[in-house]
């Protein structure tokens, strides 16, 4: 990849102005393509004083002959009451041929951009391409960006409807997103999943949220939130009913309760997950295979993707210093 002399630092603000979807998910796509990367994780835990368990991650991902990079990451839910950020991270980007530091970059917009371009590739591959309904579960800070996402590869989409727990969080969300689009508020979740073509659901449940006896015929579940074992966003059922993917095998199969809990239960086997991003890139899978089933598709966010993500930054923001 392109280098400079001197490591420069890639603020949030220079995410949010020059990074968007379209572009990043096509590089996500060709990425996928290369070798994969190697990958370490490390993940501490520990109660909060409110109750709830916070949580600081480290991924590293190894890429040989492109990249190389380290993502320190905070996770603490009860941030939300004061209106601070449940994940707060930051990222290093070293050259992969020389070692050599490139960039530091702005963990936060790295982390929701790169997790709402997994998400967004999913729908392309597996989403109807007429979906007009769009059911966001979850109103964090996640939240607007999977939606804008998702609208980027299903333009057809002409009806957002939002359902969080708190409902101060989820009118401020819809509230700044109004302008954009055609969004309403939802209490009743059975009714506005059982009418969604596309569900994106982004919380920090460990309990199912999402029932599988709701879930329409020809409809497409996105889970973004669970990323320790004891974690789920959907239940037994709906891995029963629905054809499984994932971004990554390695990642997700027995990293994440989405998936370890009903393969542990026997509700679901390995070899029943039908592709990772990987087997999907360049046409090797077909992905959805009919109108009416129902696909489900887990985002694992692994190092590999922050790593692809902070390659495209990179080279993005250099270009155009180099203009």
């Amino acid at each position: 990849m392109s280098s400079v002399t001197s490591q420069f630092y890639i603020s949030g603000e220079e995410v949010r102005d020059h990074i968007g979807y379209a572009g990043l998910i096509e590089t996500l796509d060709q990425m996928h393509r290369e070798d994969a990367a190697n990958l370490s994780d490390l993940l501490l835990s520990e109660q909060g004083e409110c109750g709830a368990t916070n949580h600081f991650m480290v991924r590293a991902g190894w890429q040989r002959g492109h990249a190389l990079g380290v993502k320190m990451a905070s996770v603490f839910p009860d941030n939300r009451a004061s209106d601070l950020p449940a994940i707060q991270a930051s990222y290093v980007l070293f050259d992969g041929t020389t070692g050599s530091p490139l960039a530091s970059i702005d963990g936060n917009e790295l982390t929701w951009r790169k997790t709402a371009a997994d998400s967004a590739l999913g729908s392309l591959r597996l989403a109807r391409a007429n979906c007009e309904t769009l059911l966001m579960v979850g109103a964090g800070a996640m939240a607007p960006h999977l939606i804008r996402a998702h609208i980027s590869v299903r333009p057809k989409i002409k009806r957002i409807k939002i359902w969080n727990r708190s409902t101060d969080r989820r009118d401020r969300l819809i509230t700044s997103l109004q302008p954009e689009f055609d969004i309403v508020a939802t209490d009743d979740l059975q009714d506005a999943v059982s009418n969604a073509d596309l569900i994106s659901c982004a919380t920090m449940t460990q309990q199912p949220l999402i029932q599988g006896e709701w879930l329409s015929p020809g409809c497409h579940l996105d889970l973004v939130g669970a990323f320790t074992l004891d974690m789920r966003e959907t239940d037994d059922t709906a891995m029963r009913r629905g054809r499984v993917f994932v971004d990554s095998r390695k990642t997700t199969i027995s990293e994440i309760g989405e998936l370890a809990i009903p393969i542990k239960n026997g509700t679901l086997h390995e070899q029943d997950v039908v592709a990772d991003h990987y087997q999907s890139s360049g046409a090797h899978h077909p992905g959805r295979q009919t109108e009416d089933e129902i696909t489900i598709f887990k985002n694992g966010g692994g190092g590999h993707l922050d790593l692809m993500t902070a390659r495209y930054i990179y080279d993005k923001c250099l270009s155009l210093i180099h203009i």
